[in-house]
């Protein structure tokens, strides 16, 4: 026993104490914009509802709005870039992307408290489009911003105003990346618990103090931009701070200056083909979107890829072919892991209808998943990397596949058998809640190898520009999943009830005959294709020995 309390000393310190210890106050700006990214998802199950309860918009336009609302993500590349030329403008950046996602909550906001007001201008379906996409476009900028900050927040000098050896600079910026993501997880799993308070009565609730409820978080989600510019703020006093000391430590204005400041070394040039680039992607884009053209989805995707590939062969001709290949072996992997479907809305329309999920049950599974998923950071930093990319994403491909199950066997009515043979509390609920304890980590686990991925693999001089355009690619295959998922909610038709709000008739009656063939559909592509995907990657990019680009 006590060499088992030992064990787990060790393990505590080695993976949260020494974490702990490497924090500073410089890292608390940027991950005060990272915890505005974690809190976003406060009104994510209020918009789950409002969707269901409020408008009429089909689960096929709904993943159909979800593609659009990726493909901010994918301009992250010129952006990026941008924010790197504009490095002392950065806060004002922040500002922007503040003020967007704070537009499109006051959108929300009174569409539930002035409908009329509203509904005079645009209609609710419109004002919604609006507001969904208003908000990704705010936490791209913000988000590239992050990624910048992340940089300046690694002091280069120490108390006595001597240069930090490069390798302990190494290990902080390690431990920034590190605690930038528990920020964004922490953010969730707030979000969750603040949930799971306001929504402790819902079943004793009718429609209006529901409505209520959902007013209250969004009046209280509009401190969600407030803390990303409460952390810019805090960057400048920071940076005042350190400009004071080292003036009573006799450094003149323009040594603090050199000292401070981002090295003119570090100021990248402007690369004409990442900005006319991510100019031609935008311009295709928006073009596409407002034609009339059949299949402008398609064609917009089909597009952007093109010109990412395209930026990712011209930066790439430099290395040798072999290395080439395994960076764009790997590439593929992780592309086809992103770009597994979902079941869309539906499966939540029927969790809500048909098992009674409501919103308190629905916060205590994110809160499950957000704490397990913290936990899952710390437990598998080893596994991660002592394995090769390819291993880890066909290891969680087959697990992903397997926790497929639980959802299927509740849509077929397992939890009723288990009710009657096995206990009584081994209900709909139950499994629900171990299907996510088991599944909830996984998400991070595949995405934090894939972010140290992109920083370890490119070029030394040109990490920021690599990083740039793999994220594009990695975005654009979520853009994918949700082209898959519209596809396959056109194949097998889920629908909910649907209600006149004046005179309470049906318009369209629930039907979820179809779901138990679109869960199935859905399992499978989730394994067929990253594992195909895999096996011929091995057999052609990735066959021969094993290179830094392909190693976790």
């Amino acid at each position: 026993m006590n060499v088992f309390f030992q064990r787990a000393q060790n393990w505590l310190d080695r993976n949260v104490y020494d974490l702990a210890r490497q924090m500073r106050l410089s890292y608390l700006p940027p991950m005060m914009v990272y915890l505005a990214a974690g809190v976003s998802g406060l009104t994510g199950i209020v918009g789950t509802f409002f969707v269901k309860d409020y408008l009429g918009l089909s689960a096929e336009f709904l993943a159909s709005l979800g593609f659009w609302a990726m493909m901010p993500w994918t301009l992250k590349m010129p952006v990026g870039h941008l924010v790197d030329l504009l490095w002392q403008h950065k806060a004002k950046l922040i500002y922007l992307g503040a003020a967007l996602i704070a537009a499109s909550l006051l959108i929300m906001l009174n569409i539930l408290t002035e409908p009329k007001s509203m509904t005079g201008r645009l209609t609710v379906e419109t004002w919604f489009v609006i507001a969904t996409l208003l908000a990704p476009i705010g936490y791209v900028i913000q988000d590239t911003v992050a990624d910048a900050m992340t940089v300046e927040a690694v002091p280069r000098l120490d108390d006595w105003g001597s240069p930090i050896p490069d390798e302990q600079i190494k290990l902080a910026h390690t431990t920034m990346q590190t605690l930038g993501r528990v920020a964004i997880i922490g953010g969730t799993l707030i979000v969750a618990l603040a949930n799971i308070y306001w929504f402790r009565d819902v079943a004793n609730m009718d429609a209006a103090m529901q409505t209520a409820i959902y007013v209250q978080i969004f009046r209280w989600a509009l401190l969600i931009p407030v803390i990303s510019v409460l952390g810019v703020a805090m960057a400048a006093q920071l940076r005042s701070n350190e400009e004071w000391r080292l003036a009573a430590q006799g450094y003149e204005v323009d040594d603090i200056e050199r000292l401070l400041a981002r090295r003119v070394t570090e100021l990248p040039k402007i690369n004409g083909w990442i900005l006319g680039g991510g100019l031609a992607f935008a311009l295709f884009a928006i073009v596409m979107g407002f034609s009339n053209v059949p299949y402008n989805e398609e064609l917009i995707f089909v597009g952007s890829l093109a010109i990412v590939m395209f930026l990712l062969r011209r930066l790439t001709e430099e290395l040798l072919p072999r290395v080439r290949q395994q960076l764009f072996g790997t590439a593929l992997v992780i592309f086809a892991f992103r770009a597994i479907p979902s079941t869309g809305a539906g499966s939540t329309w029927w969790m809500i209808d048909e098992l009674g999920f409501d919103q308190q049950f629905l916060s205590k599974l994110a809160l499950i998943s957000s704490g397990l998923t913290l936990f899952g950071m710390f437990m598998f930093r080893r596994f991660m990397a002592e394995r090769t990319i390819t291993e880890i994403i066909a290891l969680l491909t087959i697990i992903l596949t397997v926790l497929n199950l639980p959802e299927i066997a509740l849509y077929y009515g397992f939890h009723e058998w288990t009710q009657t043979h096995i206990a009584s509390f081994i209900d709909a609920r139950f499994i629900a809640l171990v299907d996510t304890a088991l599944e909830s980590p996984l998400g991070q686990i595949a995405m934090i190898p894939m972010l140290a991925w992109i920083a370890n693999s490119a070029p030394p001089q040109l990490k920021a520009t690599y990083f740039a355009v793999m994220a594009a690619l990695i975005n654009l295959a979520l853009s994918l999943s949700q082209l898959l998922t519209k596809w396959l909610n056109q194949w097998f038709i889920v629908t909910r009830e649907i209600k006149d709000p004046s005179t309470g008739i049906v318009t369209i009656p629930a039907d979820y005959s179809q779901l138990g063939g679109l869960f199935f559909t859905v399992m499978f592509l989730g394994f067929a294709i990253p594992m195909l995907t895999i096996y011929l990657t091995q057999r052609t990019l990735l066959s021969g020995r094993k290179s830094g680009f392909e190693s976790g």
